[in-house]
């Protein structure tokens, strides 16, 4: 690695460790010429997640996205900011685990709805009732009856 000061390509490494869950490695480095420290990330490189959307348009998976109507989902329940976080977490793991790296955006919502079922009732039929398009009262009888 060279020094990020000097450019000297011999520099010494002092500490390791394991940082984002193991996901990455923080290394402090020292150059000896310059006598300059500096950190550094090493992580896996990762092929983005293309979610592919109802009119056929593809785009990266947004995590934001998914965090935000999980949220809107979870409004006044006693769903955890952390909660949310390890439901995300789980989802963008379910995606990774494919054999491609295209998603529709339906397999998406079922992954979501499949967390808030786990998590929380309420916050799972609320989203129920957006993503299968919920019209008639009638809809939501029949999601409730499957969750009993």
């Amino acid at each position: 690695m060279n020094c990020l000061f000097c450019k000297n390509s011999d520099t010494e490494v002092i500490e390791t460790r394991l940082v984002d869950e193991g996901v990455a490695i923080r290394r402090r480095r020292s150059c000896p010429k310059c006598q300059k420290r500096f950190t550094t990330y090493e992580r896996a490189e990762e092929f983005p997640i293309l979610v592919i959307k109802k009119d056929g348009k593809r785009e990266r998976f947004n995590r934001d996205k998914v965090r935000l109507g999980l949220q809107k989902a979870c409004e006044k329940t006693v769903v955890t900011a952390a909660q949310i976080e390890e439901m995300i977490a789980h989802i963008e793991h379910d995606l990774k685990q494919r054999d491609t790296a295209e998603a529709d955006s339906s397999v998406i919502g079922e992954l979501i709805a499949k967390q808030l079922k786990l998590v929380d009732k309420i916050a799972y039929i609320r989203f129920a009732s957006v993503f299968k398009r919920f019209v008639e009262l009638d809809d939501f009888q029949k999601e409730i009856k499957k969750l009993s």
